[in-house]
Formats: structure tokens, C-alpha cells, sequence
């Protein structure tokens, strides 16, 4: 099959032909139909002890092609599906209650183990891969998995009905969180971007209003929208220095939820937290559950998220679109098409 294969940091993605994986007998061997690049995967590429020749990309929706013998679930070749970035034991308690990740045996795919989404074929776990209801197309389904990671945000964040929330950053997680925030009953959903199109964006997809940190002050114009200083405050960026922004920014007794993945050493200056007695919530990844109700509510339509896909790419321009992000860009998610 034809890749697009890391080789090291500070070096492009790479295209070429590479083996075809092999379905285990409880696995799936899926066509990819469209995978999404992820900002994870631009920090990850600059960092060592990656394997070099490894196969990126873990936003992936795809074509069943093979069902391995010892499969579950009632698979049939041509199942349109998306699946969990990860292949776990099956038996564990993390397994067992739908929270792969926190697999001790989890074997990740597009993450540094298994091949990803980067690629003409992908391998996935069956009791992992989960079906594409007929309203949902291979695009959108290739949202799933960041949906996902948003929904897990606003659902450890533990927001109440009617609360105010201040979103930073109005990435694909950012806006995620934004849809999210506004479907389980925010009052208002205000979100911080310094770049015009993504404060665009997220004003479509949940966003009730949004800040220019250019242009005013996060806090007071946050006060001036909603009357109310911060109580809850989703970090969606990752940059060393924000969590402590966060931290200034939220109101005595609030939430900070740090959903932005930073690669680097930060400093905090706890004393800020202690004296406000805040919560500092970090998050990573998704339940299962987070994945099949975003597909049920995509499927019904009671969200919508085609509007998150700005760019539709194939593998060919997947090395020079992998660069050009990792530059401040309008961008919010291309899809490769392999």
C-alpha cells in the first residue's frame, strides 16, 4: 500500500509503498476513506523516539475490507465505520467498561505503534470499530474521534445546565469543546482565538460569542459579555505559560480543564490556585461512549460538523499540508483522502 511514512523530527512525511497490514483473527482490516490531521501529531513529529518509519494519523474513518475469523460484532465486508485509535486486551476492567485508553496493554494505532490513517489500509480492533449511521459520510466520520475528545472535555469538566464557560483556543478541540459546551446547556459559550476564522468557526459550531486577545482583554471583555467572571475556564491550546493564564483568568472556586496537549515544560505559580481554591482538571482521549453518541447525534443530525473540515487532501499533498500546519494557518481540519 501506498503511506506517508515519519522519518524523524525536523524531517517531512514521506510517501512510498509499504507492506499491506495484517488483520489479527480479532481485528478488521478497513480501506481508508479519510483521515484527519491532528495537532497532536504536528507536536509529535518534532519529538524523538518515535520509530522512524512510523504511519501517523489516528482520525481515520474507513471501508471494511477484511473480517479477521475470531472477530465481533456482525462485521461484513463494506461496513462503512470509524473506530478508537487503539487495539486493547479486551478483558480488562478498562476494556470491559468501554475505557480503552487506560488499557495497561493497549496497543495505539497511528500513535506510535500501530500503523494509522495515513495510508491506504489501517487495521483496527473489532470490539473497537463502530458503525457509520447512513446520514454520516466518511468525511464526518473522520470527526468522530476529535468530537469525541471534545465531548470527554465538557463531560469531565463537570458543566452544569446554564453555566458560563471561557474556551481557549478555537482549534478543532476548541470548537469541539464549543459544540459540545452549547449542547448540554451553557447560558454562554465565549471563545478566545487570535485568529478571525476560527472565532468564525466557532461561532457556527456552539459559540455564543467570541474574544480577539489582540484586540481586548480576555477577562473584563468575558465580564462585559456575560456579567460574570470565568468560573469555568477549557484550555484547548497547549502552549507553556496558558495553564497559569487560565488560572488568572477563572473566578474563586472554579474549574480550569487543560485539554490543550503541551509538548513542553510549563510553569505554574500554584499560590494563584491555592488562594482562589480551584480545580485543575487535566484531560486526555474519550470513552467509547463519547464515540457512540456523537455518531447517534450525528447521525440524527441534532449536531453538525461538516462545517469543522476546511481542506480535502490526498496523500500525495499530505507531506507539504503537514508542514504548512505547523504554521499559524485559517485552517481548522483537512482531510486526507488516501
Amino acid at each position: 500500500m501506498r503511506a506517508a511514512l515519519w522519518d524523524g523530527p525536523g524531517k517531512p512525511l514521506r510517501v512510498d509503498r509499504v507492506p499491506d497490514p495484517k488483520p489479527g483473527p480479532r481485528d478488521l482490516l478497513l480501506r481508508v476513506r479519510g483521515c484527519g490531521i491532528c495537532g497532536s501529531d504536528l507536536h509529535m513529529s518534532e519529538m524523538p523516539g518515535l520509530r522512524p518509519g512510523l504511519v501517523m494519523g489516528h482520525e481515520f474513518a474507513g471501508e471494511v475490507l477484511e473480517v479477521g475469523r475470531d472477530a465481533e460484532g456482525g462485521w461484513r465486508v463494506g461496513d462503512r465505520v470509524c473506530a478508537l485509535p487503539g487495539i486493547g486486551c479486551g478483558h480488562c476492567a478498562a476494556c470491559l467498561s468501554g475505557d480503552l485508553m487506560l488499557c495497561p496493554s493497549l496497543v495505539t494505532t497511528g500513535l506510535g505503534q500501530n500503523s494509522g490513517g495515513y495510508a491506504e489500509y489501517v487495521v483496527t480492533g473489532s470490539r473497537e470499530t463502530l458503525r457509520l449511521p447512513a446520514a454520516v459520510d466518511y468525511r464526518v466520520g473522520a470527526l468522530v474521534e476529535p468530537l469525541a475528545v471534545g465531548l470527554h472535555a465538557v463531560e469531565m469538566a463537570g458543566m452544569r445546565p446554564g453555566q458560563d464557560v471561557l474556551v481557549i483556543g478555537a482549534g478543532p478541540v476548541g470548537v469541539a469543546v464549543a459544540l459540545w459546551a452549547r449542547f448540554f446547556g451553557a447560558r454562554h459559550v465565549v471563545v478566545s482565538d487570535f485568529v478571525a476564522h476560527r472565532r468564525e468557526l466557532a461561532l457556527r459550531h456552539g459559540a455564543t460569542a467570541v474574544i480577539d486577545p489582540a484586540r481586548e482583554e480576555v477577562k473584563p471583555a468575558f465580564e462585559r459579555i456575560t456579567g460574570a467572571r470565568p468560573g469555568l475556564v477549557i484550555e484547548c491550546v497547549g502552549v507553556p505559560g496558558l495553564i497559569q493564564q487560565c488560572i488568572q483568568l477563572c473566578e474563586p472556586r472554579g474549574t480550569v480543564l487543560v485539554a490543550g496537549v503541551c509538548m513542553k515544560q510549563d510553569t505554574l505559580v500554584p499560590v494563584t490556585a491555592v488562594l482562589k481554591e480551584l480545580k485543575l482538571q487535566f484531560v486526555a482521549f474519550y470513552h467509547k461512549r463519547n464515540f457512540e453518541l456523537t455518531l447517534d447525534l450525528l447521525g440524527t443530525e441534532r449536531i453538525r460538523a461538516s462545517g469543522f473540515i476546511t481542506d480535502r487532501i490526498g496523500l500525495d499533498a499530505l507531506p507539504d499540508a503537514f508542514e504548512a500546519l505547523k504554521q499559524p494557518s485559517t485552517q481548522c481540519k483537512v482531510i486526507v483522502e488516501p
